[in-house]
């Protein structure tokens, strides 16, 4: 019994280490798009319902880091502000399967390929699913808001911001907000991983879920209602991919699992209706499908070669790991406690230079 939770320790101890580096560096470049980004300038880009509002507002959530919660709020107050049905549907459908720190871990514990993948297919089915709802669905015009909004501040009106203030809001949105909101699922998502590593015997899940006629299905059937972050979801597919799961079926869960779940689906079908939720719901099951099909394709006419499913980098050495990980879990713990999180920011960050 000990022993077996001390591998499941080692186990998950080897995915944070492996996840750790990237998804930091995911988070500071995830800052400096908050701080670059003003919303009023992209309210803009998405008031009309044409082929342009489309693709830049499915191109627009790619980088984001919301989860399919996280983006309700977002695509709610881009719709208030102007943005047509088309683009809003777009943004909601490619912003919650990919992020700029999903990618990066993906990248890490998946490889090249699911990290291409990954958000080539978001960015597709955003653009499919505005394109399908501006077929079927008029639109009423709105006024695009013209109201001044600060990245760093509350005051709405123009003004600009030194170098350290921006700093300073780079660092308490990537490292703190950001990391506020999805440490909860990143946890579940590596815990998960390392229990299904130590217990799905690999046989049983190469004669099952090694069957694409039932593994996809089963992939959607338990994806689409569960809440899951683009990030959390990694480790649970690396870890049945891992046992003999198909690799398609892998990126099925990770395409489908953070796009949906109960809350989103509510959202679409009471704020765009129910034409946007049929819309919404089948852009993203045949998009899973089809790049769930292109992917195993490419594993199958490569041998099922192991080490496509690999990064291959060698060159962060194990203290970069360790310091990674360990810093990871400051903030993890500094963002439990709203108080402290206060103090060490006006301690560290904040405080004034002398």
């Amino acid at each position: 019994m000990l022993n077996g939770i001390i591998d499941i320790v080692i186990i998950i101890w080897n995915l944070l280490l492996e996840m750790s580096p990237y998804l930091l560096l995911g988070f500071f470049i995830t800052g400096i798009l908050h701080i670059l980004l003003p919303k009023e300038k992209i309210y803009r880009h998405f008031a009309k319902n044409n082929l342009s509002g489309i693709i830049k507002a499915s191109l627009f959530g790619i980088p984001l880091p919301l989860c399919s919660c996280g983006v309700i709020p977002v695509a709610a107050h881009l719709r208030k502000e102007g943005a047509g049905k088309s683009s809003t549907l777009a943004f909601l459908t490619s912003t919650p399967t990919t992020g700029v720190d999903s990618i990066l871990a993906t990248y890490s514990i998946l490889g090249p390929i699911f990290a291409i993948i990954r958000p080539v297919s978001a960015f597709i089915a955003g653009i499919l699913s505005g394109l399908v709802s501006s077929k079927i669905e008029k639109d009423e015009h709105k006024e695009i808001s013209k109201t001044f909004s600060c990245t760093i501040c509350d005051i709405n009106t123009p003004h600009n911001h030194s170098v350290y203030s921006k700093i300073k809001g780079i660092i308490r949105y990537g490292f703190l907000e950001l990391v506020g909101d999805i440490w909860k699922w990143l946890a579940i998502g590596i815990f998960i991983g390392g229990i299904l590593s130590y217990f799905v015997p690999t046989d049983i899940a190469q004669k099952y879920l090694g069957n694409s006629l039932i593994s996809y299905p089963l992939m959607l059937v338990i994806a689409i209602p569960m809440y899951v972050c683009a990030t959390g979801s990694i480790p649970i597919a690396a870890a049945l991919i891992l046992k003999g799961m198909t690799p398609g079926s892998g990126l099925i869960f990770l395409f489908a699992g953070p796009a949906t779940n109960t809350a989103t689906l509510s959202f679409v079908a009471g704020k765009l209706g129910k034409k946007s939720l049929l819309v919404y719901l089948l852009t993203i099951i045949i998009t899973a499908i089809l790049f769930g099909l292109l992917i195993d394709h490419i594993w199958y006419s490569y041998g099922k070669d192991i080490s496509l499913l690999s990064s291959g980098i060698q060159m962060l050495p194990q203290w970069i790991k360790i310091t990674s990980s360990l810093l990871l879990i400051t903030l993890i713990v500094v963002s439990i406690f709203p108080k402290r999180e206060k103090d060490v920011m006006d301690i560290y960050v904040f405080r004034s230079p002398k």
